[in-house]
């Protein structure tokens, strides 16, 4: 768990099988810090808490809002650390974890690839 804390930036992101652009990449950062996590897209801030779950296969994440956008609002996801990289697949439509590293049409999958930010 300590390994996923830091500060992060997407390198790539898609959402429903569109790429986002890198003007909006620009926006976002990610912050995760002892079961907390902060993400600012430009200067609005949405903050919550996160659990990890590193038996499962992929490994699990779950993410829930408490202020913001996004507050009371849970989305299961699966993540992956190599290194200063870091997958993590979200659905923001909350129905189910996913179950691999990869978004389609018509789904609410949203796949990011974050790179640690140099302290």
């Amino acid at each position: 768990a300590k390994a996923v804390q830091g500060k992060w930036n997407p390198a790539t992101a898609e959402l429903a099988g569109q790429p986002l652009s890198d003007s909006v990449l620009k926006l976002i950062s990610l912050k995760l810090d002892h079961r907390k996590y902060e993400v600012f897209v430009g200067a609005e801030p949405d903050r919550g808490t996160y659990t990890l779950d590193a038996a499962a296969n992929p490994k699990g994440m779950t993410v829930t809002g408490t202020e913001g956008p996004n507050h009371g609002k849970t989305f299961p996801a699966i993540y992956e650390l190599t290194g200063d990289t870091l997958r993590i697949c979200y659905d923001l439509s909350g129905a189910q974890c996913p179950t691999e590293f990869k978004t389609s049409a018509g789904t609410k999958l949203y796949l990011v690839t974050y790179n640690r930010q140099k302290e």
